[in-house]
């Protein structure tokens, strides 16, 4: 056995999630190590959209074009689908030339600086290695955590390189593990799930056909196929001549995942697409379940479930991989924070707190969209309709707050604060206004003659948002930040201040104060505190909500 190394984070899991971990802790300054028991990126396309929240964090980190490109074949796929046969549905159907626009795209304006992007995890997880590499943070492929351990001031992991067969140890301050839905650290901790289970039995079949001539300027998301001999779902890939179909099977019958060599999944396909003749390469057969399983803790001393190790969910309501990406960006800034000396620990016992709900609300909506097989219900109808009104809060990844104890209570009296909201859509459907809790109002600013959003002032440290005639409350900001040893980044709104607005008062309407006001955001873009007016000792004030922050 090698010498021990010693890392504050060791991250188990090298897939989306534990590489945005590797990330999120770089940004932040702390250095982590990512190991994953394959020899490298997955092969297989299965998560495929990034919300517009997610883009959100991965503009805080500047990688927000390369994402983006690394999804451009995918970019027209819009649209779901049912019938007997994927010709039957798209010929019928007209060309449509031009760009066509991400969901929601245009309802996303008024809420956040970007939008969402459809991309598939073999294309963007080639981006988060590359990025983390260059950013300091060490990916280990083809290694295997074969053992945890927990003490009193971090946690152990023995590790095996598959290849060689050499093995090692490190130890860490604090452990994340992103090891997938089967998690051997979450069952090896034996924590108990909740959740349905499996909802259906299908498989994943990778295949290339050409279909160019088909799909052409008809390009579509998803397309359920129906017919006495086949059900299941179609996704495409890069609407060329890589697709995905999720075929249905059914035990109760006898039916197996043996059962469907690759020469009955070519006929079965070309059933499917309507096409007798037409050539197919079949590069994987990957049976799997959709479920609903949530952890009931997330931490577990030093050690620390995200992505479906926490929850796992169907995929057909885009919720998965964005959910597990949003644990580790709320979880990143705390271990920070900890780590530094800047908050105690009891800091780290929010991630519970604040995820679990997040995770089963996500998990819920998903089961939701699918039928007794699992799969995506497609056509429309009434209950459908209903269910995807109540999904839509979910859908761009802003419709929900946090609720723990270092989220600072306001005084609303008397009218519950209705008189602070701006009545915009942001604050009526998804009470981002300034609410303490909620991620933080976005609002196109001149900042030293740079157009920016007031989310791209977040992402590092906490920042303060002062309203025009809030000068003591950046004064009292530099003072709290030297009595508690952190960086407070304090703005003032107004023509005279910081970020100039294309009318007076707009960010104070934005985030709900007076012009004397102020709110400040954590590492994570969430509201942890705001004050209407200004205090009589402002100061005093923004130390006291600092400290009950973090939990000093």
């Amino acid at each position: 056995m090698s010498l021990e190394t010693q890392v504050p984070v060791l991250i188990i899991g090298g897939g989306i999630i534990g590489l945005s971990a590797s990330l999120f802790l770089s940004h932040h300054g702390i250095h982590s190590l990512v190991v994953e028991r394959h020899p490298g990126t997955s092969i297989h396309p299965r998560a495929r959209s990034v919300n517009a929240r997610t883009m959100e964090i991965f503009r805080s980190l500047g990688i927000e074009d390369r994402v983006r490109e690394a999804g451009a074949s995918l970019s027209p796929s819009v649209g779901m689908y049912s019938g007997s046969s994927l010709k039957d549905v798209l010929e019928v159907k007209p060309r449509t030339e031009g760009p066509r626009k991400f969901p929601l795209t245009g309802l996303l304006a008024p809420i956040s600086p970007t939008r969402g992007t459809f991309v598939t995890q073999d294309m963007l997880e080639p981006v988060l290695v590359d990025v983390a590499r260059e950013r300091g943070g060490e990916v280990r492929f083809g290694t295997e955590c074969v053992s945890v351990e927990q003490h009193g001031d971090g946690a152990t992991a023995s590790l095996k390189d598959r290849e060689s067969g050499a093995t090692s140890t490190v130890r860490a301050d604090y452990l994340i593990a992103a090891d997938g839905a089967g998690s051997p650290i979450r069952n090896r901790l034996k924590v108990p799930t909740t959740g349905q289970g499996a909802m259906g039995h299908l498989l994943n079949i990778l295949f290339h056909a050409d279909l160019k001539y088909l799909v052409h300027n008809r390009e579509f998301s998803l397309c359920r196929i129906e017919r006495p001999e086949v059900c299941g779902l179609f996704t495409s890939i890069n609407n060329s001549d890589r697709w995905v179909f999720h075929l249905s099977y059914d035990p109760s019958k006898g039916e197996k995942a043996s059962e469907f060599p690759r020469e009955r999944c070519q006929e079965l396909l070309r059933m499917a697409l309507g096409l007798p003749e037409i050539e197919i390469k079949i590069e994987s057969i990957l049976p799997w379940e959709p479920s609903v399983r949530i952890a009931e803790h997330l931490q577990h001393g030093r050690i620390f479930l995200a992505g479906d190790a926490a929850h796992q969910m169907p995929p057909w309501a885009g919720q998965g991989a964005n959910t597990g990406i949003a644990d580790v960006h709320n979880l990143a800034w705390k271990l920070t924070a900890v780590l530094k000396g800047q908050a105690s620990k009891a800091l780290l016992e929010t991630y519970d707190v604040e995820r679990i709900p997040v995770g089963r609300a996500a998990a819920e909506a998903s089961a939701n969209a699918a039928d007794e097989k699992g799969i995506i219900l497609t056509k429309m109808s009434l209950t459908v309709l209903v269910g995807w009104l109540r999904r839509i809060r979910l859908l761009s990844g802003h419709g929900y707050g946090y609720a723990s104890h270092t989220i600072c209570l306001e005084e609303t009296s008397p009218l519950g604060g209705l008189t602070w909201r701006p009545w915009t859509l942001p604050s009526l459907f998804l009470s981002i206004d300034g609410r303490p809790g909620n991620r933080a109002p976005h609002l196109w600013v001149e900042l030293q003659g740079r157009r920016v959003s007031t989310l791209d002032l977040c992402g590092k440290g906490f920042v303060l948002l002062a309203g025009a005639e809030g000068a003591l409350w950046l004064e009292a900001a530099q003072k709290v930040s030297y009595v508690l040893g952190i960086n407070v980044a304090a703005y003032c709104a107004g023509p005279e201040g910081d970020l100039i607005s294309s009318a007076n008062g707009d960010l104070e309407a934005a985030v709900g104060i007076s012009p004397q006001g102020a709110i400040v955001v954590r590492p994570d873009g969430f509201v942890v505190w705001r004050q209407r007016r200004q205090s009589s000792d402002c100061e005093a004030e923004l130390e006291r909500a600092m400290r009950q922050t973090l939990c000093l």
